[in-house]
C-alpha cells in the first residue's frame, strides 16, 4: 500500500519588500520615507510550505528561483521550516515576483513584477510525478494544465486563492478547481465575489452545492462554518495587536492543513488557521511572526480547550 504522508503546493516565489510606518502613501513625483523597512519571502506556496514544515510536517514546493542575488535570500527564508524545493528554473534571470509594499493605516498597496514563465511538457510531468503519494495538494488556479488527468485519489484536495478581477464560478478556471476541491478557504471578499452573492450567508448557501464544510475567513471577526452541523463562526485569536494582514490568509491555510494532516475534526482544523493566521498579522512579512508545532498545541488549548 502507498503511504501517502506529504503536502505539495507549486507556485511563484515572491520576495517582499515592505516599507511601514508611513506618514502618507506617495503621490506622483513625490518621495516619502518609511520608519521601517524589510524584505521577506512571501505567500502562496512556497510561504506556506516554510509555515507547515515548521509545523513538523513533510512540505514539497514547487517553484521557480534560478541562483541569482534574490535566489539566494529566499533560499535563506526557506530554511525558516526547511521544505523540500524543486526548482524548475533553467534561465539567467530571475524568476521570482518582486513585490514593494506600502504599509500604511491597517491596509497596504502593490507594486510587483514577475517575469513570465511557461510550462514545458517536461516541466508538467516532473510537476505529475512530484504529486504522487501526496497525502495533501494545495491546489493552484495558475497551472491548471498540471491537474488535468493527474489521478490525486485518495488526497486532500485544498483551494486558496488571493483576490483576482476575473474571479468567479462562470470562469471555468476557478470553476475546475472549486468542483476538484474537498476543502475551499475564502475570505469574505473573495466569497462575495466568487459566488457573484450580495452577502455571506448567500455566498454560503452557493458554496453548500460544492463542499459539505462551507468556510468563510471573516477576518476579526473569525470564520464561519456552515455544514450538517449548521452555521457557526470559530472565534480568532483575542487580545492580539494586529500590524500588518500581509500572509494572514497563507498562515490560516497552513494551520488549517496542520489540522487535516493529522485527522482533526473541521473545527479544530480551523481553530488552529485561526492561530496562525492570528499569529502572523501581529508584525510585518508573512513568515516574521511563526510558530512551533509544541507552540501551536499549547494555543490552541489554552484558548479553545
Amino acid at each position: 500500500m502507498e503511504i501517502k504522508n506529504f503536502v505539495i503546493g507549486i507556485g511563484r516565489t515572491n520576495i517582499d519588500l515592505i516599507y511601514s510606518g508611513l506618514e502618507h502613501l506617495p503621490v506622483l513625483g513625490e518621495e516619502v520615507f518609511s520608519k521601517d523597512f524589510g524584505i521577506h519571502l512571501g505567500g502562496g506556496a512556497p510561504g506556506e510550505s516554510v509555515i507547515i514544515s515548521k509545523l513538523g510536517i513533510p512540505a514539497k514546493v514547487i517553484t521557480w528561483l534560478g541562483n541569482g542575488i534574490f535566489a539566494g535570500l529566499a533560499r535563506s527564508e526557506f530554511r525558516i521550516g526547511n521544505p523540500h524545493i524543486i526548482d524548475l528554473y533553467h534561465g539567467s534571470g530571475n524568476p521570482m515576483v518582486m513585490t514593494s509594499a506600502m504599509v500604511y493605516g491597517n491596509d497596504r498597496t502593490f507594486l510587483s513584477y514577475c517575469e513570465e514563465i511557461k510550462l514545458t511538457d517536461s516541466d508538467i510531468y516532473k510537476i505529475r510525478e512530484e504529486h504522487h503519494n501526496a497525502k495533501i495538494v494545495l491546489l493552484s488556479p495558475h497551472f491548471p494544465e498540471v491537474y488535468e488527468g493527474l489521478d490525486l485519489s485518495g488526497t486532500i484536495q485544498v483551494f486558496d486563492t488571493g483576490w483576482e478581477d476575473d474571479l468567479s464560478l462562470v470562469n471555468p478556471k476557478y470553476r475546475m478547481m472549486i468542483e476538484k476541491a474537498d476543502y475551499y478557504l475564502p475570505n469574505r471578499r473573495e466569497a462575495l465575489k466568487v459566488t457573484g452573492a450580495s452577502s455571506i450567508d448567500e455566498a454560503a448557501d452557493i458554496l453548500s452545492g460544492f463542499f459539505p464544510h462551507v468556510i468563510i475567513k471573516l477576518d476579526s471577526e473569525g470564520c464561519l462554518v456552515r455544514d450538517k452541523d449548521g452555521t457557526r463562526i470559530i472565534p480568532p485569536l483575542q487580545n492580539i495587536t494586529a500590524v500588518d494582514s500581509t500572509g494572514a490568509g497563507d498562515a490560516f491555510l497552513s494551520g488549517f492543513v496542520y489540522g487535516l494532516y493529522h485527522g482533526y475534526d473541521i473545527d479544530t482544523c480551523i481553530q488552529y488557521g485561526n492561530i496562525t493566521g492570528g499569529t502572523c498579522v501581529q508584525d510585518y512579512g508573512c513568515l516574521t511572526k511563526t510558530l512551533t508545532e509544541s507552540e501551536l498545541l499549547e494555543i490552541q488549548k489554552q484558548v479553545y480547550s
